[in-house]
């Protein structure tokens, strides 16, 4: 009679934690970087915001609509490639994920935002900065920093007015992203009176700029705009001082604007030159940016470069429309993102009705003694 009793009570203790875990939710959110190629150390770090954001939701028991959720991170790679972006795009619309955070880099987020807005799962990007990504109006698509239109004149205005340069050559990789940032660049500079006196272009591919260089330096100019990422910035201060090039002033917005860089430049003198512009506040100034940042380094160490706290907060967003909406469907909860009013770690998150952000913030930053330093 006991061991039968024994028996009873195991199987309703079975039964009710079979209706418990019957009652839980699986919500699946996609990431996308470039895990491997030049710009894989970015990717990397936005990958560990993801995953960091994961954890930490996960570990605070969120509930949705009276279920407890279980997020799992399905994580993709698009080697900043646009086709294969989109490939990687079709991909979680066909794996049904909830909703993306990602990609890193405006060539593969502007191709992949139609098909995410075809299929209804919102993105929301931590990192792609063109201005033509939130104009066809996708109801999907969110940006969470501010966009090229403010980085390449906040970069424009410096040169100009704190530093007052009067001659600046442009450089850009062709990308949707670096041809971009430096049109802006270049527009506002005219503006404001500083002489373009040069043009060249690249790829995002190429390590070797002696002729571009060569040519702009008989321009004799007092600055240089790079539009491109760190991959090339390196290989390029390296080469200006090969050349001389050490008393011109060197530019460039968020692409360049990493920890990595200071690997890349290799020692070059030149580092010492570089302005360079990221959407957002400083670490120190974010919010809950200089906690984030102890917890980041224990669990990443050495590892962080820029973005990870903006996909961190972008995972974070997503979710809280989800909490908001009683729904981790993207139908149901979509909506609600226009809505957030979110207390992040790099901003309080609020959107304008396009899926750009509210009063985003820009700051500058130089390099001194191997270590990059907030200007404002």
């Amino acid at each position: 009679m006991q061991m039968k009793l024994k028996i009873t009570v195991a199987a309703a203790i079975a039964v009710a934690s079979g209706v418990a875990l019957a009652q839980d939710m699986v919500v699946k959110i996609g990431h996308v970087a470039p895990i491997s190629g030049a710009q894989a150390a970015y990717g990397k770090d936005n990958e560990n915001g993801a995953r960091m954001a994961i954890d930490d939701l996960n570990a605070a028991g969120v509930m949705i609509g009276g279920k407890k959720a279980k997020f799992e991170l399905v994580a993709e790679d698009d080697a900043a490639d646009p086709k294969q972006g989109a490939a990687v795009a079709q991909k979680l619309c066909d794996a049904k994920v909830a909703g993306v955070a990602g990609h890193l880099n405006s060539g593969t987020t502007i191709p992949a935002s139609k098909i995410y807005n075809d299929c209804g799962i919102p993105h929301i990007t931590p990192s792609a900065t063109n201005p033509n990504l939130t104009k066809p109006g996708y109801k999907t698509t969110w940006r969470l920093l501010a966009n090229d239109n403010a980085l390449g004149a906040g970069l424009a205005f410096y040169a100009a007015d704190a530093l007052k340069l009067k001659r600046i050559a442009v450089i850009d990789d062709r990308t949707a992203y670096g041809q971009g940032v430096a049109d802006v660049f270049k527009k506002t500079a005219a503006a404001k009176g500083i002489t373009i006196v040069d043009e060249q272009f690249t790829t995002d591919k190429s390590v070797d700029f002696m002729s571009i260089l060569t040519a702009i330096k008989a321009k004799n100019p007092d600055g240089v705009f790079f539009g491109g990422m760190d991959p090339q910035a390196g290989p390029m201060l390296r080469q200006m001082e090969q050349l001389g090039l050490t008393n011109v002033k060197y530019f460039g917005g968020d692409g360049i604007c990493t920890n990595d860089l200071i690997k890349q430049a290799a020692g070059a003198k030149t580092l010492d030159n570089v302005v360079c512009a990221e959407g957002g506040a400083s670490l120190a100034k974010m919010p809950g940016g200089d906690a984030w940042m102890k917890r980041y380094e224990a669990k990443y160490p050495k590892q962080f470069q820029v973005y990870s706290p903006y996909v961190y907060d972008a995972v974070n967003v997503l979710v809280d429309a989800m909490k908001r909406a009683g729904s981790a469907d993207p139908k149901v909860y979509g909506p609600m993102i226009g809505a957030t009013n979110y207390k992040g770690i790099t901003t309080t998150v609020q959107f304008e009705t396009n899926g750009e952000l509210k009063n985003p913030a820009m700051t500058l930053y130089t390099y001194k003694g191997d270590k990059k330093v907030a200007l404002n």
